[in-house]
């Protein structure tokens, strides 16, 4: 390793130092060998390295996988060669216990660097034949290599590879492989897939045998599954019409009492009904029926409200997000045909109809693209489903989606869909910019959602190079899937710059008609309906100019600040509130008077990343106690959830918004009373002071846990951060021994950036793993859902924090540069214990729920001295006198620092405590501790050491510690010093209790 190679630079460098001495002449035979000696050495030492690395690399591919063996068969007799000489050659030099003569050894080196070359050439082999299954099954160029390698090697074990579903089809979790039925080898034969997005189990139609080769079986896998789809939308858009339509969205099967319809299926088919009811209206207005709108906004409010009123039964968990998202829906359309009537809109053709995102189920007009997709999805006249938005068409891909949330549609949103799908129709790909929490990345998502096409969001970073972003155009290209790069100028210029002749070959390719392009010197099959989004943050520290021929490849889109009235309004309603509309708006009104009016804290964010996660929390009280006031219910989640952040100075101004806003309304807090007593319990276990303030704040770590999956703790050192969490960890490890809490603590300041998230070396394209990575990775991959925690405790900065930003938002994605996606799962969260958000982007800031504890109160040093004192076994008038002089002199002394000393370094109270604390463990004996008196002597002495030891005469001349002396003597003259000199110039006299000159110490 490298310790020894220390010694063997410094010995090569003194045996130089002796062939340049003029007394080499009697020496130069000896010097001459062991300067050769140590040359080879050195270089053997370095082969063997590259060597072991290498085969370590590759030994259990051509040695254990059956998949690469069968494969790459001369290969694998190579590497057997190869294996055996490596394994002797290192044997032998373990045998001769020698570095010296193990490495001189006649042609050793000759003999491994034809090894290396041997391995190279395996190494290639191994390379030309995963990219060959990338090329077959082009979804594989968005798996890392270790987890393609494993997929082959079980793939004649298909429930081996049910692992890796969720990274190949990002919403299914799993397959159902049936129990009975197997092919006639023996394989078994999916019948079901359940949903990774939401609570949903969808039938294969017909069963699905898993035959043939990997990646053949996840083809017909992925047929199947849209097949399947594409014949519930069939059965669906009959029913729709022969029953009621709050029976048919919950529509359930008589035997199983699983869902007729799979949420996608149903979205699908409001879509389309909704846009064939508006254009049957139109047509009527033509035949003279004047009033055809309005009667059919009439209509739609009235579909709305009958859906408000499913979402306050008692639904499964399933069923009331697809309720939610078809109330989104429907709100979307009740203001889209209001805002028609007030424009008096009456024809078809008119642009404000023609620029909405339009599902329909029709044989294709002949000016629509790629009328020859997917023959098997057609119904019996040759209609698809395709959507249809100004003069782009494009075709209904039948991705399943899962049963998830979906975004509420703005007038900013539709500006959005209309830009990104004409640049698609002008085979471009689409980059919108724009400030933090505006919705780019979640609106690029939800269109390619409306369009049920895959899209990967990747968090770009400065370790991602060009040959990993070829990999990622090349499986855009091939799969016909969507890319939406995220922070996208946060790559390096070298990497930008060949990102542009990358895309160039995919636009050109489709705007050729072109079935197969080259990208990166690989010819692969082009797929024309793949796109791609870039999203951007101006301005932040660390982001890059895009070179200009990039640009010209996206068409531009500047995003800017949300309808935030709009989306309070749709999600309240999804939520369940009646009196929405007068609620959004003061809502509104609050966050618009809390940015103008509050100090300009770092950590406050008043976006729509905050709103979301209130108007959820308010949903979970409206569900749990439906007759209490929703005027209540929405102060009471304002309140109780932005109390955790707010600084002290800012609580009158934010109390008296809230009075104003919501008058005469103080609904108490909706209290855990089981939880708080178990985090009382926890504080005794670890011997910590169960104040309120301090259990307050546990509690509301716990109330954030539960509505973001990133949150920061925030304060000053000393303001117990690491307690809150521990605490509560405890807490809840208490409440239920059955599923405890795993925490995983890293600071991530300790490593380079690179050495957290991984990155690929230059020199060997070997992905070297990261620490986060490794842990990520490691506790999702274990079986069972109990909490898991990962702990950052580290200071932000720009650099690390940005390449977390997927995990932080929706996606729950890590994104690395080796292309593997690691999924932070719903039981899973991420908590950053950090000082300050000084260098944090608006973009970071929005992203995590924050928990901000204050020293202002000194509650945590109090707290320090309760947990001390009751540790001690003194006499009880001892303790008495203990609790009398903290209360005496901490307090004021510590106030009248604060305002009239400056330390040589900042020092918290909490650190001037605990040294006091520490000063009197050393200090006291049974002698000076047997009466109130003499310990008020020892702990004055400790005292002035404690608070006035980091003073000192400043820049300006100040003698702080006279000063400090000064003031000590005024103020306190139970016990006295000399009255020479200052209070320093004093040492307590173990023998006699009283103060003595230091020159008096022995």
């Amino acid at each position: 390793g490298e310790e020894d190679f220390e010694p063997l630079e410094n010995d090569q460098l003194v045996v130089q130092g002796m062939l340049a001495s003029r007394f080499l002449a009697q020496f130069e035979k000896e010097v001459n060998a062991w300067h050769k000696a140590l040359f080879n050495i050195n270089e053997v030492f370095l082969l063997i390295s590259d060597i072991q690395r290498t085969w370590s690399y590759l030994e259990p591919l051509f040695i254990h996988s059956d998949e690469v063996k069968r494969e790459l068969p001369e290969d694998t007799i190579r590497f057997a060669s190869i294996d055996e000489n490596v394994r002797y050659t290192l044997k032998r030099a373990w045998d001769t216990k020698n570095v010296k003569v193990a490495f001189n050894e006649e042609g050793l080196f000759a003999k491994l660097e034809g090894i290396q070359e041997q391995l190279d050439l395996c190494k290639k082999s191994l390379a030309d034949f995963l990219d060959g299954r990338r090329r077959q099954f082009p979804r594989y160029y968005f798996v890392s290599e270790a987890d393609l390698l494993d997929i082959l090697s079980n793939g004649s074990s298909p429930e081996k590879i049910l692992s890796h579903i969720p990274k190949i089809y990002l919403s299914t979790k799993t397959l159902v492989l049936s129990s009975d039925q197997k092919t006639e080898s023996g394989r078994p034969i999916a019948t079901e897939f359940i949903a990774g997005v939401g609570a949903e189990v969808c039938q294969f139609e017909p069963p699905v045998p898993l035959e043939g080769k990997v990646e053949i079986y996840m083809q017909t896998f992925l047929d199947a599954q849209k097949v399947s789809l594409f014949a519930t939308v069939k059965r669906s858009l009959v029913r729709y019409h022969e029953m009621s339509r709050p029976e048919w969205t919950l529509a359930k099967d008589p035997g199983s009492q699983k869902p007729l319809d799979p949420a996608q299926t149903t979205l699908l088919v409001l879509a389309i009904n909704y846009v064939e009811e508006v254009e049957q209206a139109f047509r009527d207005i033509t035949a003279g029926e004047s009033k055809a709108i309005s009667t059919y906004s009439e209509k739609q409010v009235q579909q709305l409200s009958d859906l408000i009123k499913l979402t306050q039964s008692n639904l499964s968990k399933g069923d009331r997000t697809r309720v939610m998202v078809c109330i989104t829906m429907d709100a979307h359309a009740r203001d889209i045909v209001e805002k028609m009537m007030r424009n008096n809109v009456n024809r078809v053709d008119s642009f404000m109809w023609q620029s909405q995102l339009k599902h329909k189920f029709r044989v294709s007009p002949p000016h629509a693209r790629y009328q020859d997709r997917d023959p098997t999805l057609r119904g019996d006249g040759g209609e698809r489903a395709e959507v249809a938005i100004c003069d782009a068409i494009l075709p209904y891909d039948y991705e399943y989606l899962g049963n998830g949330p979906r975004l509420v549609i703005t007038p900013l949103t539709d500006r959005v869909y209309v830009t990104a799908t004409q640049a698609l129709n002008l085979k471009m790909g689409c980059a919108p910019a724009g400030p933090a929490g505006t919705g780019k990345t979640e609106t690029t998502k939800d269109l390619a959602n409306a369009l049920a096409k895959l899209i990967y969001v990747i968090n770009c970073s400065p370790e991602m190079d060009y040959k990993g972003l070829g990999n990622i155009f090349k499986g855009v290209a091939s799969s016909g899937a969507w890319v939406c790069f995220d922070e996208f100028n946060r790559l390096i210029p070298e990497v930008l710059s060949v990102c542009t002749v990358q895309f160039k070959a995919v636009c050109d390719g489709i705007a050729a008609d072109a079935a197969r392009i080259r990208v990166e010197g690989d010819e692969i099959t082009l797929d024309p309906t793949c796109g791609a989004f870039i999203t951007m943050n101006p301005g932040y520290l660390g982001r890059s100019e895009l070179p200009e021929g990039l640009k010209a490849l996206f068409r531009p889109m500047t995003v800017m600040v949300p309808d935030l009235i709009l989306i309070c309004e749709n999600m309240l309603m999804a939520e369940g509130f009646v009196t929405a509309k007068t609620l959004a708006s003061k809502f509104f009104c609050l966050y618009s008077l809390l940015k103008a009016l509050l100090s300009a804290q770092l950590h406050y964010d008043w976006g729509l990343r905050a709103i979301k996660s209130v108007l959820v929390v308010a949903g979970g009280f409206k569900r749990a106690e439906p007759d209490l006031a929703e005027d209540a219910l929405l102060m009471r989640a304002l309140r109780d959830f932005n109390i955790p952040k707010i600084v002290r100075e800012d609580e009158v101004v934010f109390f008296g918004l809230l009075g104003d806003l919501f008058p005469g309304l103080d609904p108490p807090r909706k209290r855990d009373e089981e939880l708080e007593s178990f985090v009382v319990q926890a504080c005794n276990k670890l011997g910590n002071d169960p104040d309120d303030i301090f259990c307050l704040k546990v509690v509301q770590t716990e109330e954030l846990l539960a509505i973001r999956h990133c949150v920061f703790i925030m304060g000053p050192a000393g303001a117990g951060k690491s307690q809150c969490w521990r605490t509560l960890k405890e807490a809840r490890d208490l409440r239920d021994p059955t599923m405890p809490t795993k925490v995983v603590d890293l600071n991530p300041k300790a490593v380079k950036t690179e050495e957290l998230y991984g990155y690929i070396s230059l020199a060997t394209r070997e992905w070297r793993d990261g620490l986060l990575s490794n842990i990520m990775r490691y506790l999702s991959g274990i079986p069972d859902e109990k909490p898991k925690w990962i702990m950052l405790d580290g200071d932000l900065d720009a650099n690390w924090i940005e390449s977390m930003n997927s995990v932080m938002d929706d996606n729950r994605m890590l994104t690395l540069a080796s292309n593997e996606r690691i999924p932070l799962l719903p039981h899973m969260r991420m908590i950053f214990e950090i000082r300050d958000l000084k260098h944090a982007t608006p973009a970071t800031v929005s992203r995590a729920g924050i928990l901000f504890i204050s020293t202002d109160d000194g509650t945590q040093w109090r707290s320090l001295i309760n947990s001390w004192i009751s540790q001690k076994d003194y006499p009880q008038d001892i303790i008495d006198a203990f609790e009398g002089l903290f209360d005496k002199y901490i307090s004021e002394s510590l106030l009248w620092l604060l305002i009239n000393a400056k330390s040589i370094v900042p020092v918290e109270d909490m650190n001037r405590v605990q040294v006091l604390l520490n000063m009197l463990d050393g200090c006291l004996d049974e002698k000076n501790a047997s009466s109130p008196e003499a310990l008020e002597v020892v702990f004055v002495y400790c005292a002035v050491w404690a608070l006035g030891s980091n003073l000192c005469v400043s820049d300006d001349g100040t003698d702080y510690r006279k000063l400090f002396s000064d003031w000590w003597r005024g103020e306190w003259k139970e016990v006295k010093f000399p009255s020479r000199e200052t209070v320093f110039d004093y040492w307590l006299n173990p023998e006699t209790n009283s103060f003595d000159s230091w020159t008096k110490c022995p």
